[in-house]
């Protein structure tokens, strides 16, 4: 099994809990009561059930509305898992063992796939965070007024603050392990890669938004609604080069990395970035919750999805966090009675608030159902496709 259980990935999972020694290549299930943290079941079914929920609301968007772009995200954002994750567990099988190596390790879940490392709510995250925070900066009317570009740095944005919540918490309560030994995890922030944190929880986010929006932007560009078969190319086109001008625009944050760096350059590199993200993206949320507040945001159509499970997400991780905090404070040197790496507290406080900010606007903004509004992510009220010219934003 050494394409399956290197050395390093024997270690990481020996820490969480589990062997892989013996892990099925296809898939396996285990009882949702014998997890290693009460956490786990639930954390399942809040992103399994998001998964779905999500594309229920992409299929209604694209049937009703005429409005393509939910239903490329959901499965443009499969798509890029296909393609980016299976060379970041078995880096071996792409020749890249000496240029990723082994960089970390999710533990087991209730339903695993390829030898125990994907576990089946991290195939559900990807497109539960697209949809999320593309319909949250879509209720605030940022693509209606600025564009697919801007749009997409919202977003990115929104992704930053909605995944970190989600990503300083799960190393303390063993949902994954990050291998210390590889260079690539390097330099960190508490206990999450700050190349983590820039690359795959706001870059990857923003680019496919980005690709979608552009390549199925809806009746809008058209006049007419866009097909099948034409929705099916642009995905896949969008779902396989969001990694591509991912690893691009990540290139700068690997400048002079070697064995002995301490990881300053790239640290203060990927703060600049990520600053200046934050700087940008708090600017654009301002502007669409001033908008909203002055009742100059039209309600955008189908808001049931944006109206219930941010607010859900939110809350839950609330919970995760609260019980984990006992731990948290009680952590020596950044890490816990139980011996597992605690994230940044602070950090993770101020994406809660942003966090909620986002709900808070979106819910503002679609509190009124008596305007017009325009279905594709370019338009405004009573412009689109004119099967929806109009129409009410009932759920």
């Amino acid at each position: 099994m050494a394409y399956s259980c290197e050395p390093d990935a024997r270690q990481v999972a020996d820490f969480l809990g589990f062997s892989c020694d013996d892990a099925h290549p296809v898939g396996a299930v285990r009882s949702p009561f014998a997890l290693e943290h009460w956490t786990m079941p639930l954390l399942e079914v809040l992103i399994i059930a998001g998964a779905v929920f999500a594309l229920v609301h992409a299929w209604r968007r694209w049937r009703r509305d005429g409005d393509p772009v939910n239903l490329g995200l959901w499965f443009a954002s499969l798509i890029y898992l296909a393609v980016i994750e299976p060379p970041l567990y078995f880096p071996e099988w792409f020749g890249l063992q000496d240029y990723v190596g082994f960089i970390f390790s999710h533990n087991v879940f209730t339903v695993q796939f390829m030898f125990d490392r994907l576990p089946l709510y991290i195939v559900a995250f990807y497109p539960v965070i697209s949809q999320l925070t593309y319909e949250l900066v879509r209720a605030l009317g940022i693509f209606a007024r600025r564009g697919a570009a801007i749009g997409a740095i919202a977003t990115a944005f929104a992704s930053q603050v909605f995944y970190e919540i989600f990503d300083q918490l799960g190393p303390q309560l063993r949902w994954w392990a990050w291998n210390p030994d590889n260079m690539i995890n390097t330099p960190m922030f508490a206990s999450v890669p700050m190349n983590s944190m820039w690359v795959f929880a706001s870059v990857s986010f923003g680019v496919m938004v980005w690709l979608v929006v552009t390549l199925l932007g809806g009746p809008g560009r058209t006049g007419t609604p866009m097909g099948g078969g034409s929705v099916a190319w642009r995905t896949v086109v969008a779902g396989v080069l969001t990694p591509v001008l991912m690893v691009i625009l990540a290139a700068p944050t690997r400048v002079g990395v070697d064995a002995e760096s301490e990881g300053t350059l790239q640290r203060t590199i990927l703060w600049t970035f990520l600053g200046i993200l934050w700087l940008v993206g708090l600017w654009l949320l301002a502007d669409g919750t001033r908008r909203t507040w002055g009742g100059s945001t039209p309600p955008v159509a189908s808001p049931a999805f944006v109206r219930v499970y941010p607010a859900l997400y939110v809350g839950v991780h609330a919970a995760f966090w609260i019980a984990a905090l006992p731990a948290f404070l009680g952590a020596t040197d950044g890490v816990t009675a139980g011996g597992t790496p605690i994230g940044s507290g602070w950090y993770a406080l101020a994406c809660f608030a942003v966090a909620i900010w986002f709900v808070v606007a979106a819910l503002l903004a679609t509190r009124s159902p008596s305007r017009e509004v325009g279905s594709a992510p370019g338009t405004t009220a009573g412009t689109g496709d004119p099967r929806t010219r109009g129409a009410d934003v009932t759920p």
